[in-house]
């Protein structure tokens, strides 16, 4: 089971793999360059990144290869610069690697392959590596995708009894006519949400966010519209995370993030014997 997932943190492939991580309560990290040094400039603090004491990418490539237990690179086509450097270090320093490449399988046959590794390594901190968005300026949804499929396989592997929701999953009693804001959807969901889910909610573990986010995802996203293009909901969900877009899965789970610290605060909730 995957623990941590890091990166060097540049654009692409290595941004896909923190913000996935962060998406769902996954510890993350990784050293960077001196001077939080990537393609579109200093990588932001919200990354719990390590500097190296150089700007070099080559050294600090290196070392996330040494300090993750296996490293799997995701791209399109033959690998090339620090991809084809990343490859050829975890050779050298003897580590897993598994290259997954695009033009060969589809995002759910990478997952199966890099879910057989994790397995067969017993790998807990994975280092994902790949081209940056200046090569490849559609690898960080596909590398997001591979690596929120290779969550979902584990939560369905690993998932605990009382986070499964087919017995009792969302008794809803209305659906409102337009959301508009974040805090309007918390609202909603409060207000009609059945008990025993709302208490299962609140008292679940953050780590358990993978588990909620499977079973409730798509019941958020058409209870509060987001499946139907509510642009105003979108932007407020982005402006949460204080980015300018967001697509719609990820809207989700900043709902399901505030919908759970809004119980834990304002519901002590039990579950009748």
């Amino acid at each position: 089971m995957i623990k941590k997932i890091i990166s060097g943190g540049q654009t692409g492939a290595d941004r896909a793999a923190l913000d996935t991580a962060i998406k769902f309560n996954i510890n993350h990290g990784g050293w960077i360059p001196e001077g939080r040094k990537t393609e579109d400039g200093p990588l932001s603090q919200r990354y719990r990144m390590d500097e190296m004491p150089t700007d070099s990418y080559p050294k600090r490539t290196k070392q996330n290869i040494i300090d993750s237990h296996g490293t799997i690179i995701i791209s399109r086509g033959t690998l090339t610069g620090g991809s084809l450097l990343t490859q050829q270090l975890a050779s050298k320093l003897k580590k897993p690697c598994c290259h997954i490449d695009l033009f060969e399988l589809d995002e759910f046959g990478a997952a199966i392959v890099i879910n057989s590794l994790i397995a067969d390594y017993d790998i807990e901190i994975i280092n994902v590596a790949g081209p940056r968005a200046g090569k490849d300026p559609f690898i960080y949804n596909s590398v997001k995708t591979v690596l929120e499929t290779v969550i979902y396989m584990m939560i369905l592997e690993t998932e605990p009894d009382d986070l499964k929701f087919n017995d009792f999953l969302l008794m809803e009693r209305k659906t409102p006519k337009h959301i508009k804001t974040l805090d309007q959807a918390v609202a909603f969901f409060a207000d009609n949400m059945h008990l025993r889910t709302k208490s299962c909610i609140a008292n679940s573990d953050g780590r358990d966010i993978a588990s909620l986010y499977f079973a409730m995802a798509d019941f958020i996203k058409v209870k509060s519209g987001l499946d139907a293009g509510n642009t105003e909901l979108l932007n407020s969900c982005a402006g949460n995370l204080g980015c300018d877009s967001i697509d719609v899965d990820d809207a989700a789970m900043v709902i399901l993030k505030e919908f759970k610290a809004f119980l834990e605060k304002n519901y002590v909730l039990r579950i009748a014997e």
